[in-house]
């Protein structure tokens, strides 16, 4: 038995995801053996603001790959339930999460509950006038034949509602992350890296603050020594048991 399925009993949880936990629906992750970088590290370009605004050719090829982004047809797995689970049983605070697929909230988790901290791919928001529109609608111009859609409202360069390496976050969602990370009891890192900041410094927020650390990843993380407890597991196997 884990000592983490005991603190999830106690309540007042608050998660962090990232990528590992939505492999099992399908969506690759970006650094592990088979993940979108490591097979091709020119997609970095994809996913850095100052390539995607100055490059045309980098914004064509985004919005093809947005064409195709497995999100579309990805559905929620056992660890995504296994959250919405301890939620329902008034035992989780918040989810923050690194990932933009939206699964978190297909699952069953109402949005209140979750924190996006670098954005969503279902919304496209305009770099100029920061207007934001359904992604659906610009991928249906895109399919119409429109390679690089401009904002219909200004003009402006468009892109996902995602932050991008090198873009500002938004304040207010790394406030929330931040005091939900102060306020907890167990704080636990699920499928994620922990090498992109400031989301992986909330864990060491919470730690100051004397919370549990619980890291949930199948490979070493750069807070491995402080968490109370690691676990190697396959995340969509050990999170519904420890739930449970």
């Amino acid at each position: 038995m884990y000592e983490a399925a005991e603190w999830f009993a106690q309540g007042s949880v608050v998660a962090l995801t990232g990528a590992g936990i939505s492999t099992d629906s399908g969506i690759p992750d970006f650094r592990g053996p088979k993940g979108v970088w490591t097979r091709d590290p020119e997609a970095m370009k994809l996913s850095s603001i100052e390539h995607y605004v100055a490059d045309p050719d980098v914004r064509r090829r985004s919005w093809q790959e947005r064409l195709t982004h497995p999100a579309w047809g990805a559905e929620p797995n056992a660890a995504h339930r296994a959250l919405v689970d301890l939620e329902r049983a008034g035992r989780l605070d918040v989810v923050v999460t690194q990932n933009i697929d939206g699964l978190h909230q297909r699952a069953g988790l109402p949005d209140a509950k979750v924190i996006e901290l670098h954005g969503t791919i279902h919304e496209t928001e305009c770099l100029d006038c920061g207007a934001r529109g359904p992604m659906r609608a610009t991928l249906d111009r895109v399919e119409a034949g429109e390679p690089d859609p401009a904002c219909l409202s200004c003009g402006g360069l468009l892109k996902s509602a995602t932050i991008s390496f090198g873009q500002q976050m938004n304040m207010a969602t790394l406030t929330a992350a931040a005091e939900a990370a102060v306020s907890c009891h167990t704080f636990v890192a699920i499928g994620t890296s922990l090498t992109v900041h400031p989301a992986a410094g909330l864990l060491e927020v919470a730690a100051k603050q004397g919370a549990r650390i619980v890291i949930l990843n199948d490979a070493e993380t750069p807070y491995d020594a402080i968490a109370d407890e690691v676990i190697r597991d396959p995340i969509g196997e050990v999170l519904p048991r420890l739930v449970a």
